[in-house]
């Protein structure tokens, strides 16, 4: 609980305290005896009258301050208005002094020889390009886990996977030649026998049978294509990659 100051126990006795002052006192202990203490020590200063005042006073006054005061005259006025006048003529010289200045550098800049301003296309925006890849291996990437889960037996599963296979083998080859084309090997040796894996999956003559899976899926455990496919989405620094691969990503 916040107690009264000095100074407001001291407003309080002169009759210059708050509202929220008196009703304090009524509630606080502490504060109504300091105020009672404060009240006595006041009680005992005797107050001091001020002595009593003419019609005199302000002529007394008038004459003790006059010898001390300089008196007005016009040679004052003349100097001060020429003072004026000294400061504004210096003031208008620095004002024409930065417009010559300012003039004379676009005078210049105009004069120089102005260099071709050649106009470069803008890159293509680089998040975009890292978002599609993302999405592109996280699709890839559950079609190898269920490509290498898949039962010989359920012969339902083969067209879901050749339809996705072919979905996905028209944009890993274009992921595949903007890798060769900005140098990053791994990508590219990675998205070429990602390309032969979906061509046989998509185009095997014959169509997806037992054997053929046998086949895909001992492919997939002997090059560690879907290892690889991990590794390369772990470089894509998207969050939106890794929660696909928190949400949607298979277990091998």
């Amino acid at each position: 609980m916040m107690h009264l100051t000095e100074e407001e126990l001291v407003e309080r006795y002169y009759g210059e305290d708050s509202p929220e002052t008196a009703r304090h006192l009524d509630s606080c202990r502490e504060c109504k005896a300091a105020y009672a203490a404060l009240e006595t020590d006041l009680h005992e200063i005797p107050s001091i009258e001020p002595p009593p005042r003419d019609e005199r006073y302000e002529d007394d006054v008038w004459r003790a301050l006059s010898p001390a005061l300089t008196p007005w005259s016009h040679s004052g006025e003349s100097r001060l208005r020429i003072h004026l006048w000294q400061v504004l003529a210096a003031t208008a010289a620095c004002a024409v002094l930065v417009a010559a200045a300012f003039y004379a550098g676009r005078i210049w800049e105009h004069r120089q020889p102005q260099a071709a301003v050649v106009k470069m296309p803008a890159p293509p925006p680089p998040h975009v390009v890292v978002v599609v890849l993302s999405d592109h291996l996280d699709r890839t990437e559950r079609l190898l886990v269920e490509l290498k889960h898949a039962d010989a037996n359920d012969a339902e599963m083969f067209p879901p996977l050749r339809d996705e296979a072919r979905s996905l083998l028209a944009d890993n080859r274009r992921f595949q030649e903007s890798a060769e084309n900005t140098g990053d090997p791994a990508l590219s040796a990675a998205l070429d026998r990602l390309d032969q894996l979906l061509t046989q999956l998509a185009s095997r003559p014959g169509g997806l049978n037992a054997a053929a899976l046998a086949t895909l899926q001992h492919q997939i455990d002997t090059d560690g294509l879907l290892f690889e496919v991990r590794v390369l989405r772990s470089r894509v620094p998207d969050q939106h990659a890794k929660q696909n691969s928190h949400l949607k990503g298979g277990t091998a």
